[in-house]
């Protein structure tokens, strides 16, 4: 991960800073505030399960020694308006910034939100949950010391992130059509370009300079095979979860 921007917090041998706060963002935060009350002293979690509570919490005057969040937030009707990078922004929103760890279930799902957690400084590291408890309290520790945990592996070596990808002009043309078409609204070059507010000229280059660059760069199409539009539509779809999200954060939730 990158070299954070907040200010190193002094390292302590043996005891954790006194009135050290906590915030859990998780649709079942309040599962573990108990045992993370029990566990430190004096500490104080709170616990945000949506987004409106997250913002009630951190608009006030309150600033948090870390925050552990959900990176795949597994609620229903949650999994795919808000997530994990959503908190991080909100924190930057209120100007509440924080060490953030994000809390995995270890699907795939997370795999492209995870290439974007390894550039964003704000995130100090990942917590599998199938560590259970003693993880999560040793690596918000860690973190509210000021101590970053060790990156995780990236998935396939040498692929460029979406988020990378997405970040130019070019990129943020490609993202619209990718969202317009992830969310399940653009099924031709003609609902694409109404949807993603381009031309029609450009929808129809989605697949040769948009797109499907994007598959080949990251090795995501078989060579064997004519990369075609039915090819990028698929990938939009495998992809659905993490175009939607960087879509919604970035200030084209109009094409979802």
């Amino acid at each position: 991960m990158r070299d954070h921007t907040f200010a190193e917090r002094a390292p302590y041998d043996q005891e954790m800073a006194v009135g050290l706060r906590i915030l859990i963002a998780s649709p079942l935060g309040r599962v573990i505030s108990g045992p993370l009350e029990a566990a430190f002293d004096d500490v104080t979690v709170a616990v945000a399960t949506t987004d409106d509570e997250l913002m009630a919490i951190i608009s006030g005057t309150v600033r948090y020694d870390v925050v552990a969040a959900d990176l795949i937030w597994n609620r229903p009707e949650m999994e795919w308006t808000f997530d994990g990078l959503d908190v991080i922004d909100r924190l930057n929103q209120a100007q509440r910034p924080a060490p953030v760890l994000l809390a995995t279930q270890g699907h795939s799902m997370e795999a492209d939100h995870l290439e974007e957690a390894r550039l964003r400084p704000e995130v100090f590291g990942v917590m599998p949950k199938a560590g259970g408890l003693p993880v999560i309290m040793d690596s918000l520790r860690a973190a509210a010391l000021g101590r970053r945990l060790p990156p995780p592996p990236v998935s396939i070596v040498g692929r460029p992130p979406l988020y990378e990808l997405f970040a130019d002009r070019r990129g943020h043309t490609a993202a619209r059509m990718a969202g317009a078409i992830a969310s399940g609204r653009a099924s031709d070059g003609a609902s694409l370009a109404a949807v993603a507010k381009v031309s029609p000229s450009t929808a129809n280059k989605v697949t040769s300079h948009y797109l499907g660059p994007m598959l080949l760069a990251r090795a995501e199409h078989d060579g064997r095979l004519p990369l075609t539009q039915g090819s990028v539509y698929r990938w939009c779809g495998l992809h659905a979860r993490y175009i939607t999200s960087w879509c919604r954060r970035h200030g084209h939730a109009d094409v979802l």
